[in-house]
């Protein structure tokens, strides 16, 4: 049978990233003691008083269809928030919800990139961001994060990879796996490169209200002169612990809202009335559980930089926001697949390959910093007890 091209894209692009979580699940099954580090779920359940709406909702009989832009209520609650973020009129006519990050990410690419386009994005990156620019046809087009500069992206490398086909900038800030947040002087540079060469772009900030003490979140739509070019994507998953509701959306200019609008309604036609409703009384307000995580995971960062700072083979990289910190484990001799997997296999430990998030970090492993201190001192331990095999061993450089 013949399929289209976009599953050759694809292909190797998907679940593939995750065999290591999927061993690791695996084993649990089997009864095995396995410390899950892997995934970054929030270290809270969803806060009652949004199920409760959601549940209300639905008796209310919100089940209906939508529209393409998503329900008045949410769309209304979107633009306030963005208006009072960026200091300046955010319509609801420049709003396009969907279910998740994800989803939007993948109907925003859709609209600004295709065949024979090149998307500059920073490498390492999340593990979906080749497939949705791959998904277009479009080519992903690494930009190096180097850790000398904390993984922030410097508008010096993105302009040096800029061609006549290159279309977008591909930006997550706070970003996903290093945890680092762009500066607003980071996003003034970037933004002098796209308005140079007529780019668009595309902020993927899902992290935003997860930015540690003394760090300053800033978005390229809060830029006035950046405005019309800027794309952001965003979700409740991580801010109010409610990964599993789907709910997220983008904004941007008006005619980019117009444009993308037939593709928003081909794709899905609008988010479920009941998880909108709930989404919109979620974020009238401060979320109710992102100061506590925020908090907790500041300080499991702080656990991993004192444990390790003991162990001269593995470097950590703090980060400034998110669920996650990145270890250097380069000095032990492997490369980051084979470290993950002899790590799950002899100690019980389950963390990302830094192979998983492109190129960019050969020697080096992503922690999730969403389990409880307790939990991620044993496996620090486990760790350190492998660090110390490989050096008996003679296996570690």
């Amino acid at each position: 049978m013949r399929y289209a091209p976009i599953t050759e894209r694809l292909t190797g692009l998907g679940s593939a990233k995750w065999d290591v979580h999927i061993r690791a699940k695996a084993l649990g099954a089997q009864g095995r003691d396995i410390i899950e580090l892997t995934i970054g779920e929030p270290d809270v359940p969803t806060p009652k008083a949004m199920v409760e709406t959601v549940v209300d909702a639905l008796r209310q009989g919100r089940t209906g269809y939508s529209n393409g832009r998503g329900e008045a209520g949410l769309l209304d609650a979107l633009a306030a928030r963005y208006t009072a973020r960026c200091g300046r009129k955010i319509g609801t006519d420049q709003i396009l919800c969907f279910p998740g990050t994800q989803t939007t990410l993948y109907a925003v690419m859709a609209g600004i990139a295709s065949t024979g386009d090149e998307v500059l994005v920073g490498d390492p990156l999340y593990s979906t961001y080749e497939g949705v620019i791959a998904s277009t046809g479009a080519v992903a087009v690494p930009v190096p994060l180097r850790p000398e500069r904390g993984f922030r992206i410097s508008a010096e490398d993105i302009a040096a990879r800029v061609t006549p086909r290159t279309r977008v900038i591909f930006l997550n800030t706070p970003h996903n796996p290093s945890g680092t947040v762009l500066t607003r002087q980071d996003l003034v540079e970037i933004g002098a490169v796209a308005k140079a060469h007529d780019l668009w772009i595309l902020s993927d900030e899902v992290y935003e209200e997860l930015v540690f003490d003394g760090v300053e979140f800033v978005s390229p739509l809060d830029i006035p002169e950046l405005a019309e070019r800027s794309v952001v994507a965003s979700s409740i998953s991580k801010s109010h612990a409610a990964p599993g509701f789907r709910s997220g959306w983008c904004v941007g200019s008006a005619e980019f809202a117009e444009r993308l609008l037939p593709v928003a309604e081909t794709m899905l036609f609008g988010n479920q009335p009941f998880i909108a409703d709930m989404t919109a009384r979620a974020i009238a307000t401060p979320s109710e559980v992102a100061a506590g995580m925020r908090e907790r995971l500041a300080r499991r960062a702080d656990l991993l930089v004192d444990r390790f700072a003991e162990v001269p083979q593995i470097r950590v990289h703090r980060p400034q926001a998110g669920m996650f910190a990145l270890l250097d484990v380069s000095a032990l001799g492997l490369s980051s697949l084979d470290y993950a997997f002899e790590l799950l296999e002899e100690k019980g430990v389950a963390v990302m390959p830094g192979c998983s998030f492109g190129t960019g970090l050969p020697g080096w492993v992503r922690l999730a910093l969403t389990v409880e201190d307790s939990v991620l001192e044993r496996a620090c331990d486990r760790i350190a007890s492998h660090a110390a095999d490989r050096v008996s061993r003679g296996r570690a450089a």
